[in-house]
């Protein structure tokens, strides 16, 4: 009866909202265990963790949100964010390759955002029709469900993986030219690097075969908007984190045809690479080779922002450009960063060892905070590590195994709890 009661001022969308998120459920799981005195391991939460289990913490990032003006702290950004704020989303998303971009007449232009989600709500609310559908692999974040639902999209998948274990290339060309049939316009997210949740990252070749099957796509329904985001979330912990850019770059001077029907986004999330998870600061940067495009995009997505979440914090902003104006700032915080980027390879180095050594079939594994076990009955594996204390999130199709809060002496237990789970 309360619920009827409830329901009754809810509209038909958010009667369909039900439980609690399964990652932070997992999460809250593992907290309980410790309090009650358990020796349990933490492969939960997306957050990155020092091998003493403390938030592993940027102190150059620390230092100047600490010592920042209390202007800084207090008023509002512009609604489109800080412009040294948003000229260094724009190199944290290009890197090296901006200014040969540039040079070639590729325009680009960035949005402030609360994180890296907020970064994906801009998209999805002005880069496909409501009713459409947008592509994404068969594995991928949960929450993408919810930022498309909530923009009244649905979702079309093609499989993560070919049986080589390499990119589906067949599978994303056929999906573009059915959904074009349908649509007048398609849009794809692509978490890449370091893909969320199996660690997974393309090679250079295959961001080339992604990059011509749009490409293709674009200019074989040129009656259709096209529109690849690259959810880069990770990227600064991959080993080419500006990846994408060199590749847009090499394919422009090999004599790619931009199509004008193509759109390239990007999705920046501060959280991950600057180790400030609660300040909430992202971006959405996008190129195009005509600048009356990004002029319009610019105008668009400062009005969403607007009417969303009027303006994004403007402490997370002020910070990161100001260290980053400074080489001797920049510097450290990049050392810092590196140091953070080896304690995930040593983890994910270690996993993957142990895991042959307890015959452990995960997926193919190469950057960032994730990896991931394929498995048709992902709770049975789940709750049987729980019983090792080991704990771990059941998505849809297998296990996600957060290296980034697992210490390096805790992921051989986590190898063989995984076995002795396969084995039951």
């Amino acid at each position: 009866m309360a619920e009827d009661i409830a329901n009754s001022f809810l509209n038909d969308f958010a009667r369909t909202k039900q439980g609690n998120d399964t990652i932070f459920s997992c999460w809250a799981r593992y907290q309980e265990a410790v309090a009650q005195g358990n020796d349990a391991v933490n492969g939960t939460i997306g957050a990155l963790l020092e091998n003493d289990g403390s938030l592993a913490i940027n102190q150059t990032v620390d230092e100047f949100v600490r010592n920042s003006p209390p202007i800084e702290i207090a008023a509002y950004a512009p609604l489109k964010g800080l412009p040294e704020f948003l000229d260094f989303a724009v190199t944290l998303t290009l890197g090296d390759a901006r200014e040969e971009l540039e040079s070639i007449g590729v325009c680009h232009t960035a949005t402030a955002s609360p994180g890296g989600s907020g970064a994906l709500y801009l998209a999805a609310a002005n880069y496909a029709d409501r009713g459409s559908k947008v592509l994404l692999r068969n594995r991928h974040w949960g929450p993408y469900d919810g930022f498309l639902a909530g923009c009244g999209l649905g979702i079309a998948t093609y499989p993560l993986l070919n049986e080589s274990s390499g990119l589906d290339l067949e599978s994303l060309k056929s999906s573009l030219d059915e959904l074009a049939k349908s649509q007048g316009k398609v849009m794809s997210w692509l978490n890449d690097p370091a893909h969320n949740p199996t660690g997974l990252s393309l090679s250079s070749q295959e961001r080339m075969s992604v990059l011509h099957a749009f490409s293709n796509a674009a200019m074989a329904n040129e009656e259709v908007g096209f529109t690849l985001l690259i959810d880069a979330a990770y990227h600064m912990y991959a080993k080419e984190p500006h990846g994408w850019a060199e590749t847009i770059t090499d394919a422009l001077h090999d004599g790619l045809e931009w199509p004008a029907n193509l759109l390239i986004t990007f999705a920046i999330s501060i959280s991950k690479s600057h180790t400030v998870y609660g300040l909430r600061a992202g971006a959405l940067v996008t190129i195009h080779p005509d600048q009356s495009v990004v002029d319009r995009i610019t105008t668009v997505m400062g009005v969403t922002g607007r009417q969303t979440w009027s303006a994004s914090s403007r402490l997370a902003q002020y910070s990161v450009a100001k260290i980053h104006s400074n080489s001797e700032s920049g510097a450290a915080w990049s050392d810092e960063k590196n140091r953070l980027t080896q304690l995930l390879k040593e983890r994910r180095e270690l996993f993957i060892e142990s895991c042959k050594k307890f015959n452990v079939p995960i997926n193919p594994t190469h950057d960032g905070f994730f990896a991931w076990l394929e498995h048709e009955d992902p709770h049975s594996i789940v709750e049987s590590c729980a019983s090792d204390q080991v704990y771990l999130v059941p998505l849809n199709g297998g296990v996600r195994i957060g290296l980034c809060a697992i210490p390096l002496g805790q992921i051989e237990r986590v190898a063989k709890s995984l076995g002795k789970a396969l084995g039951e």
